[in-house]
């Protein structure tokens, strides 16, 4: 092979930037004829082994007839060697505050970017799925995460159904252990239901997810939906989707685009370090588009729903008793009542005064208004009323506006 020493000064830079070359040294016998400007030369090719390093190479020239000329002596090329270091498949090369930020957002530019987004989630996978439960109370199917170690699990009001029924809890690994249901708040469609399997004798904590914060969530954040799509199904543990948060209202509704199906009703909304955001709910139209219960209102009503109170109203109803409060009164005085309604089937009068709801004291109407608005259509509710100096104990039936 005819090499002149050009080419082998880029052969020798292309080996070296890829770092796959050691050293190359030897010697160099060149025997040229100045008039033909070039010799044949053989090169020697060095063995192909990986360890140790290959000999080193060693160029022979043959023998020709022309008499010896001196080569010109020549400068090795100076070369750079830089040294490759590999990508590693971890959230480690992303600084924490740029990987933070992704989550929050920012858009990802890189592999490297995805692929810790990967390493994140899988690793939070591993805690998250555990927590996540089947639930099965009467006919109804649905899914609910163990929020402490005592066993107590949220869930939506719609899954729960009312409090004190019997409930059965499917853990990740499919074993069943009883329960209770607890609270419900159904305007939120927020539910509680209680463990109630007897646990080992060292009373090992139920593996428990943490709360967290929906307050300080935003659109673009990304978020994590477990489930029991379909509902429970035999050997397959929770499923896992990820999505981000849509839109906010408040504290009574969360927008995502994690996609939800029947039997996930119930189940957790987590952020990407495995803390509870919030309770999934509804299921739009399209499924990308569903409605969870923020956390922060369980937190809030978290005594209300342990002790098994259930309050407000279906989103499909509206709750009336069919009276009307006097205007400028300080007090719940009846000035009219709805002909055909509740309250004028239980015998409710203008001019009656109602003080108490449900064995809850009414200071105005205003609160009267809250309280009815607080039941279910077809709750039978007591109430204590004031005729002129005579006080009356009546039971009604909560009606529905929209029937």
């Amino acid at each position: 092979m005819v090499t002149s020493w050009s080419k082998q000064r880029n052969h020798l830079r292309t080996l070296l930037t890829y770092g796959i070359i050691s050293v190359l040294a030897g010697s160099l016998s060149v025997m040229s004829a100045r008039a033909t400007e070039a010799s044949n030369v053989e090169e020697v090719a060095p063995r192909q082994t990986v360890s140790p390093p290959a000999a080193t190479p060693r160029i022979v020239a043959p023998q020709v007839s022309q008499p010896e000329v001196t080569p010109p002596k020549l400068a090795p090329p100076k070369v750079t060697v830089r040294k490759i270091i590999p990508r590693q498949n971890s959230a480690a090369n992303i600084p924490a505050a740029s990987l933070d930020a992704i989550f929050a957002g920012a858009t990802p530019v890189s592999v490297s970017d995805l692929r810790a987004m990967q390493r994140q989630i899988q690793n939070v996978t591993k805690k998250i799925v555990p927590c996540t439960v089947g639930v099965r109370v009467g006919h109804a199917h649905g899914s609910g995460v163990i929020v402490n170690e005592d066993g107590y699990v949220l869930t939506a009001a719609h899954v729960a159904g009312k409090p004190g029924e019997q409930a059965v809890l499917i853990l990740h690994d499919g074993r069943q252990v009883p329960g209770e249901t607890l609270g419900i708040h159904r305007t939120l469609d927020a539910g509680m239901v209680k463990i109630t399997a007897e646990r080992s004798g060292n009373r090992v904590p139920w593996t428990h997810a943490p709360l967290g914060t929906s307050a300080e969530l935003a659109p673009g954040q990304w978020c994590l939906a477990t489930g029991h799509p379909g509902g429970y199904e035999p050997g397959r543990e929770p499923v896992l989707r990820v999505g981000r948060v849509l839109s906010l209202k408040g504290d009574t509704a969360i927008t995502t685009d994690c996609t939800l199906i029947g039997g996930d009703s119930g189940g957790p909304l987590f952020d990407v370090n495995g803390r509870v955001i919030g309770i999934h709910s509804r299921i739009g139209n399209p499924l990308n588009v569903n409605l969870h219960v923020p956390i922060d209102s369980y937190r809030d009503d978290w005594s209300r729903l342990a002790a098994g109170e259930a309050w407000g109203h279906t989103p499909d109803v509206q709750p009336y008793i069919g009276v009307r409060g006097e205007k400028d009164a300080t007090t719940a005085k009846i000035a009219g009542v709805t002909p055909d309604s509740p309250a004028a089937a239980s015998g409710i009068q203008p001019g009656d005064t109602i003080e108490k709801f449900n064995a809850r004291a009414v200071p105005d109407f205003a609160t009267l208004k809250e309280l009815v608005n607080n039941q279910q259509p077809g709750t039978r509710v007591r109430l204590l009323i004031r005729r002129g100096d005579t006080l009356l104990r009546v039971e009604l039936e909560i009606g529905d506006l929209r029937r």
